[in-house]
């Protein structure tokens, strides 16, 4: 028993605790979910603080070991348990990897602020996209398009956590009814079909 536990949003629609429970799933690793209420701001709770350098999800407990920001988390899991890798081998895919990871996280926010998961994982629609989302979307679309050119299935060839981030981004367009091209549409619903995502898009919402 590694004595693990992940904290995540009590909807189950951050797009980074989704990273992160994939990461677990994928490399079979035991662990407990426990959700923390955002709405009710028991994020801020002392006793959530004490835990969560950040105060926000996901935050990972190893034992005496804490840490929050789900890119240092995924890392840190692929250190700590090299089995089942999910970041690519080659040093410079894998620093691609971890580019498409960062990129994500702190760019592209007309597409976040407009295009919520909870089209994702609740099936909430929002409007017409603003300007600034639509030269976002371009942006995001390009991207992934010259990221994918030499492997249309995979961002490096074989699967990475990386394909999920990306996916869930596209997700909350090509789930909304925007358009987005064919081929990243298809590749959106390949990662998808992941059994480790399916079980978190499968598991028990509380409704809205």
């Amino acid at each position: 028993m590694n004595n693990l536990r992940l904290y995540v949003d009590s909807q189950l629609t951050s797009p980074y605790a989704t990273s992160a429970f994939v990461v677990l799933r994928e490399k079979g690793i035991e662990f407990e979910l426990i959700p923390v209420d955002l709405e009710a701001s028991e994020n801020q709770s002392a006793d959530y603080a004490s835990l969560s350098l950040t105060q926000r999800v996901p935050t990972l407990i190893h034992g005496d070991f804490a840490l929050s920001e789900s890119s240092a988390i995924t890392e840190y899991l692929e250190e700590v348990f090299p089995e089942s890798p999910v970041y690519p081998k080659n040093p410079r895919q894998r620093a691609k990897a971890r580019q498409v990871q960062a990129w994500i996280r702190s760019d592209l926010l007309p597409i976040r602020q407009e295009r919520s998961t909870l089209v994702v994982f609740y099936g909430v629609k929002a409007g017409p996209l603003s300007t600034e989302a639509e030269s976002a979307t371009r942006k995001l679309f390009s991207a992934a398009q010259a990221l994918l050119a030499d492997s249309p299935e995979y961002l490096f060839g074989e699967w990475s956590i990386a394909d999920v981030d990306l996916a869930v981004m596209l997700n909350r367009l090509i789930l909304n009814g925007d358009s987005v091209p064919p081929a990243l549409v298809e590749y959106a619903q390949r990662q998808w079909q992941r059994p480790s995502v399916q079980e978190w898009v499968g598991l028990q919402r509380p409704p809205l």
